[in-house]
């Protein structure tokens, strides 16, 4: 069953930052990972992305990987920066209070892959 960033943020009960009108978007995998340079490297078109980072590098990887939106994870909040760069860029921006380890838990519990055969 395909599921949607406004899916997954009610299920995880994530706190929207940006993007609330671009929810609808279809999450054709995930991936999870803080070094940028690997995300730019691994990370597939229309993934969700996990991640700890919060400065406004997050929202040009995003964009530059076409990734559908980012789930900031341990309670961190994202820099206004990011923030105003995500809003410009149409990248979603959610927050979760949980680990890294527990939202992909949840997300793959949820039926989303890593994107292979989407």
């Amino acid at each position: 069953m395909t599921k949607t960033l406004k899916d997954i943020a009610a299920a995880l009960h994530l706190d929207v930052r940006t993007g609330e009108h671009l929810l609808a978007r279809t999450v054709t995998g995930g991936y999870a990972g803080d070094l940028l340079s690997d995300v730019l490297a691994h990370a597939r078109k229309g993934s969700v992305w996990i991640t700890l980072q919060t400065h406004t590098n997050i929202v040009a990887v995003a964009s530059a990987k076409e990734l559908c939106g980012i789930i900031v994870v341990n309670g961190r909040t994202p820099e206004e920066a990011t923030l105003r760069k995500a809003g410009e860029e149409d990248i979603p921006i959610m927050v979760s209070t949980l680990s890294t380890y527990d939202v992909v838990c949840q997300l793959c519990e949820m039926g989303v892959k890593n994107g292979e055969g989407v």
